[in-house]
């Protein structure tokens, strides 16, 4: 089972990056280029809040994963 923990800690942290590449490159960066201020506002959204907010908490809960932070015999 640990063994399955730490796997999915691996693919948290790829998650995490392809959370942010979507949220940056496929979302964010569109909604600032078309130049109407309501897709401004949600592009600064997604950029500067949602982005950060999903990526690195999927990457901090997979590097504990991946390091056995969620061991049984840590409790």
């Amino acid at each position: 089972m640990e063994v399955i923990k730490k796997f999915l800690g691996l693919v948290w942290i790829m998650l995490a990056l392809a959370a942010a590449y979507f949220c940056i490159i496929k979302f964010g960066l569109p909604k600032l280029n078309t130049g109407h201020q309501e897709d401004l506002v949600f592009g600064i959204i997604i950029l500067f809040i949602l982005t950060p907010i999903i990526s690195i908490g999927l990457a901090v809960f997979g590097y504990f994963a991946l390091k056995g932070e969620y061991a049984r015999d840590k409790m």
